[in-house]
């Protein structure tokens, strides 16, 4: 009489009966697979909605308080749009715009919020504040060149040559790097006036914010 066929399946041309201690060594790396994969979906819940209560949170910021921030257009647009909006419903849908438009803004200026939200509540803070700020222009300006054309629009008055020169010099002092297996080598001084450059444009008041304060 024929012996009955195990039951079992087959994993890259493996038989793999079932019951088998590798039928069960399986099942076990497939239910930790879905755990993983159940609390990766947990955290990145938590991280949305800790973001879109950011995005509230901003409502409370003072105008030119949010304008230093320099955050995108599209949520600054937003976040003005939310505070015309009477009807529950529309501002519901509105927040949840909002919360989106939060999950793609930068690490750095999630954290110049965060920032800007604690120096407002406590009433202390701006030096921290304002040095956060002109650390992340400093980075952005040596990375990015269409990122001057955005912050004399914010701050016109600032020595565009002085600017520009530091700029140039920290982006050389940048590109040589230290060997591999050394130390990084220490900041030059190019990049550290800049930031000192910035810092002080950042405690210069806006034009805008002149014109209100003589209002």
């Amino acid at each position: 009489m024929p012996r009955k066929p195990k039951k079992g399946y087959y994993v890259k041309g493996e038989f793999v009966a079932e019951g088998s201690p590798r039928d069960l060594e399986l099942k076990a790396e497939l239910k930790g697979l879905r755990d993983a994969d159940d609390t990766t979906r947990s955290d990145q819940k938590k991280q949305s909605d800790a973001l879109q209560a950011l995005g509230e949170a901003l409502l409370e910021l003072h105008a030119k308080t949010l304008q230093r921030l320099n955050l995108p257009e599209k949520l600054t647009d937003a976040l003005a749009e939310y505070k015309r909006l009477t009807s529950f419903e529309a501002r519901r849908r509105q927040m949840q715009f909002i919360g989106k438009l939060m999950r793609k803004i930068e690490d750095e200026d999630v954290a110049a919020i965060r920032a800007a939200l604690e120096e407002q509540r406590s009433g202390t803070g701006t030096e921290q504040t304002q040095t956060l700020l002109a650390e992340q222009w400093r980075d952005r300006l040596i990375a990015d060149e269409a990122a001057l054309t955005t912050w004399l629009e914010h701050f016109p008055s600032t020595d565009i040559q002085a600017l520009r020169s530091l700029i140039r010099q920290a982006r050389k002092d940048e590109a040589q790097t230290a060997p591999e297996n050394e130390a990084p080598a220490k900041k030059s001084r190019a990049y550290r006036d800049l930031f000192q450059l910035l810092r002080n444009s950042l405690r210069t008041p806006t034009a805008n914010e002149e014109e209100a304060n003589d209002a």
